[in-house]
């Protein structure tokens, strides 16, 4: 530090100011208080104020929810399209599995897409279309995936079978997005 200077070593302040303790300097119209003071009053403004904030967070004391507040809109039954073209169905079924509404749902089916519904027969197509259109939760489709929860057995069929293997992962690929399209427009392998 330079000549005339002193730092407040605590904070890794220079100032050519001495901070002393509790100092309260008037200015013309406003009043200003040291760094050090500052922080005195802001910890006990904080210790004051801290039982009149609201605390976020669920701390186990809230009465039961009576659930009457909660409009469920039913989803409309999933119907089997059999007159679907193949193209048209593989199209889209690959769309749907892009478009969940939840990341993890996103990420896991546009990946198992991309790898299976190419190769996958009509049947399969229509159990796949069944498994990720009929529920209602996506959570229980991610949860049936990674074994979390077992599968229903009317949907525990060889697609799920499938889905489950690839779910496991075990090339170890990263996978932190959805595929490109560009793969849609490459000669099947």
């Amino acid at each position: 530090m330079g000549s005339g200077q002193r730092g407040f070593e605590g904070f890794g302040i220079v100032s050519s100011r001495i901070w002393r303790g509790p100092c309260v300097q008037a200015l013309p119209g406003l009043m200003s208080l040291c760094f050090p003071c500052s922080l005195q009053l802001c910890s006990l403004r904080r210790q004051l104020l801290w039982p009149l904030i609201p605390q976020r967070g669920y701390r186990g004391d809230s009465p039961t929810d009576s659930g009457k507040d909660v409009l469920e809109i039913p989803l409309p039954p999933w119907q089997e399209r059999p007159d679907e073209p193949l193209d048209t169905k593989r199209a889209r079924l690959l769309y749907e599995s892009r478009k969940r509404g939840m990341l993890e749902n996103c990420i896991l089916l546009s990946l198992f897409a991309k790898e299976n519904l190419a190769r996958m027969s009509e049947e399969q197509l229509n159990r796949y279309d069944r498994l990720i259109n009929e529920p209602s939760n996506d959570w229980d489709i991610y949860y049936w995936a990674t074994e979390a929860k077992p599968t229903p057995a009317e949907f525990d069929t060889d697609v799920m079978a499938m889905l489950r293997e690839f779910a496991k992962n075990r090339n170890r690929e990263q996978r932190l997005r959805q595929p490109d399209l560009e793969y849609l427009f490459e000669a099947p392998r």
